[in-house]
């Protein structure tokens, strides 16, 4: 899978993209994260890329000419209307027709769900723009993008970190970047989040694991720990339960 970012502070991503997991993905060719400098793509000599929004009011607006050419730089295709079959179960949208996805990072957007992460991880490319300032023009929106992606209810900086966020969601999903068996009962996974996790020593400061995780009997520690992840769903995410 390829990730093309499109971003004016393509440093920010150097690091992450050769770390950990994502970085022995890299390392055999499971997932590519190409980073693409907006800037390359303005056209005038201080490389300016954001202007004063038409109507007024404060902060500045990334220009459509640099972004669009960035977009089209990656094979990302002018969408008529009507482009998109109509969202389906996942909460990812479906194209209709050739081209990567084109996500637009924005905190005016969708919100971002495990149950989307894993329809878009049988994506072969997707194309990530990393919004900055008050947005991008809405031309740019209008033609290109397919999703308007947030990553959750607050303000970023920039959409550099949400990015981060979506293909680390992502790119643990491709086939063969980890074991499907660590991926089996992770949390939101079920629905439910995860049973609390307990390693050596047996007791830590006095307290003790719990006696069933020691005994033996799969069945009553699958009990345990379903009984466990509802206990936990119920007490910080109930919206979950309620979902089911």
């Amino acid at each position: 899978m390829i990730f093309h970012i499109l971003t004016l502070f393509p440093e920010i991503f150097e690091g992450y993209r050769s770390s950990s997991i994502l970085g022995k993905a890299a390392e055999r060719r499971l997932v590519s994260l190409d980073l693409v400098d907006i800037r390359d793509f303005a056209r005038d000599r201080h490389r300016t890329c954001d202007d004063a929004p038409y109507g007024g009011g404060a902060g500045m607006v990334l220009k459509p000419e640099p972004l669009s050419a960035a977009l089209e730089s990656v094979g990302a295709e002018i969408r008529a209307g009507g482009a998109l079959w109509p969202t389906g179960e996942s909460g990812l949208a479906v194209l209709a027709g050739a081209g990567a996805r084109v996500v637009c990072l924005t905190p005016a957007g969708r919100l971002w769900t495990q149950s989307m992460a894993q329809a878009a991880a049988a994506e072969r490319e997707i194309v990530l723009i990393c919004g900055r300032y008050e947005g991008i023009d809405q031309r740019v929106i209008d033609m290109y993008v397919t999703d308007e992606i947030s990553v959750g209810d607050y303000i970023l900086s920039g959409g550099e970190v949400a990015a981060m966020v979506l293909v680390d969601t992502v790119a643990r999903l491709v086939p063969g970047v980890i074991k499907e068996e660590s991926l089996a009962e992770e949390s939101l996974g079920q629905g439910l989040l995860e049973y609390p996790q307990y390693t050596r020593p047996q007791v830590f400061r006095g307290r003790k694991v719990p006696d069933v995780l020691l005994s033996g009997n799969h069945a009553e520690i699958q009990k345990w720990r379903l009984e466990r992840s509802r206990e936990k769903t119920r007490a910080l995410r109930p919206d979950l339960l309620n979902r089911c």
